[in-house]
């Protein structure tokens, strides 16, 4: 298992956010996430522009077992999507934490003060 970055943020649904300098923030899945999915194969993601929902459903991934819904951690525009993905969904099993889905400008920067760090993230997975 890949370890657990301690530079990004996380919540229960296994997605991640990593803020920019710019205020900006990328979303991913995590490892745990992934494993779970299995190989990748298809990715649907939402349109740039689009606001989101802290915890709003904002895409589908789906895999040869499984089909998953993925969640915003943060509310915030969608500004950009990894469109490399879409062609190459399975990047996302070799290395989820490279792989960002989609970045959004955040509307609130203290709503980041809910999300678990690495330690909080790790606690949850040894509970699961």
């Amino acid at each position: 298992m890949t370890p657990i970055p301690a530079d990004l943020l996380y919540i229960d649904t296994h997605e991640w956010v990593q803020v920019l300098e710019d205020g900006t923030a990328h979303i991913g899945i995590t490892d745990h996430a992934q494993a779970l999915l299995g190989d990748l194969v298809f990715i649907e993601l939402p349109a740039i522009g689009e606001h989101m929902k802290a915890g709003q459903e904002c895409g589908v991934l789906e895999s040869v077992k499984a089909a998953s819904d993925l969640y915003s951690p943060v509310a915030g525009v969608v500004i950009a999507l990894n469109d490399g993905l879409i062609d190459a969904p399975e990047r996302l099993n070799s290395d989820p934490y490279a792989a960002w889905l989609l970045q959004i400008q955040l509307d609130d920067s203290h709503a980041l003060d809910s999300l678990m760090d690495a330690d909080a993230y790790a606690a949850l997975l040894a509970n699961e």
